[in-house]
């Protein structure tokens, strides 16, 4: 597994740019959307430096976070620090989600955002995460989209490395903070997760349009709205999800805590 302080300092820039924003806003509007309007108990697995942790907080939740690295523990905490109205709604532990051990606790929501990516598999972490969903409860999993590996290089105008990755079949390839990573692909993710008692939900994809911009992309308030919509437009709909890099996939235990 990639030490994930090694690349704390570039996620903290990729997360600020204007293609980080459309990642964290596209998956939390999404999440809104599936959670009830009121305060809910929050898992967030591999919180890396808090971004998710601290917008669910500010909704109202109370959040564990949870990561491997020390460093982005520290990271999460030290950002936490700046809104002492969150600090009581949020608590730390220091685990890795493969081996994450919250007591017999569940969720109603769990999330494992940009982190399976970094595993050798997925399924492991996603039985132990299914198994912390509440009744009635959500797991949502971001990860990177095997299928769509070649199409980021391609926009980029890197046609010999696009040609060898989609001819290859491979499901590794560099990402945004120059690391090899691997890709799982929806409907595997579904599986799983249906294989753990979990009800899938309609999945997204996350950055169809945008993910060859540059990292210094920074748009005007105006071009960012325009792009956020057109995003949100196309992350439910075929085919457009399906060549997005990150699918964004959700699945709900029943509300009688029952396998479906």
């Amino acid at each position: 597994m990639t030490d994930f302080a090694a690349v704390g300092a570039t996620y903290d820039t990729y997360s600020n740019s204007g293609r980080g924003r459309l990642r964290h806003d596209l998956v939390f509007r999404r999440l809104q959307a599936e959670l009830p309007g009121r305060p809910v108990r929050v898992l967030d697995a591999g919180c890396g430096t808090g971004e998710m942790t601290l917008r669910l907080a500010a909704a109202g939740h109370r959040v564990t976070a949870a990561d491997a690295s020390d460093d982005m523990i520290a990271a999460a905490a030290s950002r936490l620090s700046a809104h002492p109205e969150l600090t009581a709604q949020v608590r730390f532990l220091n685990a890795a989600v493969e081996v994450l051990d919250v007591g017999g606790e569940t969720f109603d929501l769990v999330c494992c955002h940009g982190v399976l990516m970094y595993l050798d598999e997925p399924a492991t972490a996603v039985a132990r995460l299914a198994g912390t969903v509440a009744p009635g409860g959500v797991l949502s999993i971001l990860a990177k989209n095997r299928a769509a590996i070649g199409s980021r290089e391609a926009l980029r105008g890197e046609y010999a490395l696009a040609r060898d990755l989609i001819e290859s079949g491979t499901g590794v390839s560099v990402g945004h903070l120059g690391v090899r990573t691997r890709g799982d692909t929806a409907e595997e993710l579904d599986r799983i997760a249906a294989e753990h008692g979990l009800s899938p939900l309609p999945w997204q994809g996350i950055r169809v349009f945008n993910d060859h911009r540059a990292k210094e992309w920074a748009p005007e308030p105006d071009e960012y709205a325009s792009a956020l919509e057109a995003e949100w437009a196309a992350s439910t709909r075929d085919p457009y999800r399906q060549v997005a890099p990150l699918v964004h996939t959700l699945a709900r235990r029943a509300p009688d805590g029952s396998s479906r």
